[in-house]
């Protein structure tokens, strides 16, 4: 069975995306513990970050680097933290979080609400920065 990430790549449901190529897809994590986190995979659905061939592994790192510059560019941060974390999603995925404080990073377990407008808002201004 599809992971919900292959399933958001291949369209069937929707996601605030930021940034995409034919490799990559990065688009706004809906339940996010900063302004901004950002989740970013390879549109190949394997487990493990570390299982990807290292092609697309490098790939990958170099897809959220970019990402990550127009992200820091549109919300105002000190800087983005990236980190690989979560066993609930079987695809691998990084994510980006605009960072004031190492807190931004550490507590998962403080999510922070955003309405549609602000996720499609916020989408739309990210992907502007993204070159």
């Amino acid at each position: 069975m599809a992971s919900i990430f292959t399933k958001i790549v291949n369209g069937e449901i929707p996601a605030y995306k930021v940034a995409e190529d034919e490799k990559f897809l990065a688009f706004l994590d809906i339940s996010p513990v900063a302004k901004g986190h950002t989740l970013v995979i390879p549109k190949k659905e394997v487990d493990d970050l570390f299982d990807l061939e290292d092609e697309l592994y490098s790939g990958l790192q170099l897809f959220a680097k970019k990402v990550a510059s127009g992200l820091k560019k549109a919300v105002p941060c000190i800087k983005v933290g990236m980190l690989v974390l979560g066993l609930e999603v079987p695809h691998a995925h990084i994510h980006l979080i605009p960072m004031q404080s190492e807190a931004d990073v550490l507590n998962f377990s403080q999510k922070i609400k955003m309405t549609e407008e602000e996720f499609v808002e916020l989408s739309k201004k990210i992907a502007q920065e993204i070159k």
